[in-house]
């Protein structure tokens, strides 16, 4: 007798999804504003949906250091490869960033999280009075600093303190994007160490990564219960609005990530790299399959670089070098996906952000694109922390996780195929001596 495997966890999360929707929608339509249905949104759903979020979120911090310094201290090839380890950062950096800015004027523009009605907003936010001091959190989301001040705070004092209160909507530090920074700084300084004298360091980032990925497995684990409960608090709320607000949010995600595939690739292509960007789209086809279905830059690496150098042509060590450290460090379309999710969801809960905090929002999801695991569902903690620090209560990530793997494996084809545009920039800017010797 042969035993019947469990279902795939996206699957699982739907289903999720759907019995807390139907099951929200049905007690919104037979009972509005209840105060039964309130109370058990407050003290049955809110803890279920709590302990969800608490497993994701007491791994953020070593999580953020472990991938971020791995992600940047790959670049000690540097060293060796000298130009190529410079270009990639350049272009991952700037590449990323253009993209995150075209996804928050989308948000801006659409304005996706803004359909819903005063009231039944107050209610929904009602379920989480109490529970995670949601009046002081929007409280302190509308305290807004001076660019000066924001620009100042990216500079730790003290890490330790900065990680210490990471969490607290009243601190007014630099937060986790402070702890951010350090990591960013700790694995540049890494990159530029002897590679032989730092390796034990390295073996123990990688250690300690491994082991909050395998936390954060847990965790998945519990996701549908957690987006069960989550969903049912919302929709119980916000009834039939809920379905018409995440059609619009993925509406937008959809159309900054096919954006930023088509025109910013298209462009470069066109214009720096000198290929035509239709024969490189056809010659790539096989990656943008694979990456599209696995929803993993790391289980589509080995295909994308038999492609890149077979079909594309383009020198094996810069294909190597680039594809390797690209998987992990160059995200575009999670860092473009992570900066309109969190202003969403900002919308959606009528937080309402400064210039100052949209700032914010691009260059942390610029650093959260270095940091994010190269597989499926490897953006949620970085999203959570992002919606943490700028005030934004973070049981939203459960209204947007049931919609979420199309969005992951749509943008997975927009990261791995940055990596691929990235490698034939690099090898279009090299002179050709460096290329014969790369």
């Amino acid at each position: 007798m042969t035993q019947k495997k469990p279902l795939p966890l996206h699957t699982q999360i739907f289903i999720g999804l759907f019995v807390g929707l139907i099951a929200g929608l049905a007690v919104n339509f037979f009972a509005p504003q209840s105060e039964a249905v309130k109370w058990i949104a407050s003290n049955v759903a809110y803890p279920i949906g709590q302990i969800f979020l608490r497993l994701i979120f007491m791994v953020i911090i070593p999580l953020i250091f472990s991938a971020i310094v791995l992600g940047v201290s790959d670049l000690g090839d540097v060293g060796r490869i000298g130009r190529i380890g410079l270009k990639t950062l350049l272009f991952t950096v700037v590449i990323t960033g253009l993209g995150v800015v075209m996804g928050v004027i989308l948000v801006n523009l659409f304005k996706p999280g803004e359909g819903i009605a005063e009231e039944s907003r107050q209610a929904l936010m009602s379920t989480l009075q109490g529970n995670q001091t949601v009046g002081a959190i929007l409280t302190n989301a509308q305290q807004t600093k001076s660019a000066v001040q924001t620009l100042l705070d990216f500079i730790p004092r003290n890490p330790f303190v900065d990680a210490t209160f990471a969490f607290d909507p009243s601190y007014q530090g630099g937060g986790l994007l402070a702890v951010m920074f350090f990591a960013l700084i700790f694995g540049i300084a890494m990159a530029l160490c002897e590679k032989g004298r730092i390796e034990p360091l390295t073996k123990v980032f990688q250690g300690l990564y491994d082991v909050v990925m395998k936390v954060i497995s847990f965790a998945m684990r519990l996701a549908p219960f957690g987006v069960a409960a989550l969903i049912f608090s919302a929709a119980s709320q916000l009834g039939f609005q809920i379905i018409a607000t995440l059609g619009m949010y993925v509406f937008v995600v959809m159309l900054a990530l096919s954006i930023h595939q088509f025109i910013t690739y298209g462009l470069i292509l066109q214009f720096f790299v000198k290929r035509n960007p239709i024969e490189f789209f056809k010659n790539i086809w096989e990656v943008i399959l694979t990456a599209f279905s696995t929803s993993s830059s790391n289980a589509t690496l080995p295909t994308a670089i038999r492609v890149t150098a077979e079909q594309l042509k383009i020198n094996q060590d810069i294909t190597n070098f680039v594809l390797t450290v690209g998987s992990t460090a160059n995200q575009n379309g999670t860092a473009l996906y992570e900066g309109i999710t969190v202003l969403f969801l900002a919308q959606f809960y009528g937080v309402d952000l400064s210039l100052a905090q949209q700032v914010s929002v691009v260059l942390l999801s610029i650093l959260a694109g270095v940091g994010t695991a190269g597989v499926p569902g490897g953006s949620l903690p970085l999203v959570v922390l992002v919606l943490q620090t700028i005030g934004v209560p973070a049981e939203g990530i459960g209204i947007i996780l049931g919609v979420d793997r199309v969005l992951d494996m749509s943008r997975t084809v927009v990261n791995v195929t940055g990596d691929i545009t990235l490698a034939a920039w690099v090898e279009a800017s090299e002179p050709m001596a460096a290329k014969a010797d790369a």
